[in-house]
């Protein structure tokens, strides 16, 4: 597979190309290749190394702005459908390596798995050439999708909304845990629980991780009585 002209998107070459391997290869297709990993840890590790350097660049971009205002400016540059549209601009759909079953389901359409594979090549690149190597690629490819101002309409963000009133009431933050996946590889339906600082939990159920989310923390807001 020729990546050279993915390599130049996101202006990192990188030295150890295993590491961007496994950021193409999709879980279903390493079922199918005996001995090639996937690349769902690298997800993991892209995801926070996203969200941080987000929030740094939004911290110094807004110096104005309330954490509140920062929260939901870094919500909609990570949410999953950015993360799609950025994904589809560097072609990423044409380099993921899909088990058959996957391909014959159009999982190269599918948003929650090119976001999943955005946040995995941001995580090789981490792990290829450090946190400045990441930092660069991150603002290099999410430049135009940063707002004008501080400032932007509200959103049915229930993640970002439940973090604030948790804090403003509990002065701490939910905390969101994975509780469990279910069905075949192409309709994968994901459960998470998000537990409160008093120590509810609610879950929420949907095709992604990120979509759960937002279902578990809509539920808890509706506990909590916020609209």
């Amino acid at each position: 597979m020729d990546t050279a002209e993915l390599q130049d998107s996101i202006h990192h070459r990188f030295a150890q190309v295993k590491f961007l391997e496994s950021a193409l290869t999709h879980s279903s297709f390493a079922n199918e290749q005996e001995g090639s990993g996937d690349n769902e840890r690298l997800e993991f590790l892209g995801d926070a190394v996203l969200e941080l350097c987000i929030s740094e660049e939004g911290f110094k971009r807004f110096p104005d702005a309330a954490e509140g205002q920062l929260t939901r400016i870094r919500s909609q540059l990570v949410k999953e459908q950015s993360l799609a549209v950025l994904a589809r601009g560097l072609h990423l759909d044409q380099y993921i390596r899909l088990g058959r079953g996957e391909e014959l389901q159009g999982g190269r359409e599918r948003d929650a798995l090119l976001a999943d594979a955005l946040e995995a090549l941001l995580g090789a690149v981490f792990l290829d050439g450090g946190f400045e190597a990441a930092k660069k690629t991150i603002l290099t490819i999410f430049e135009d999708l940063w707002p004008a101002r501080a400032v932007l309409p509200e959103t049915k963000d229930y993640k970002s909304r439940l973090q604030e009133v948790s804090q403003e009431r509990f002065k701490e933050r939910p905390i969101y845990v994975l509780a469990g996946t279910s069905g075949p590889e192409h309709e994968k339906i994901f459960k998470v629980d998000v537990t409160l600082p008093q120590g509810e939990i609610f879950r929420g159920t949907s095709t992604s991780v990120k979509r759960a989310e937002q279902e578990a923390a809509r539920v808890g807001l509706e506990y909590l009585g916020d609209d």
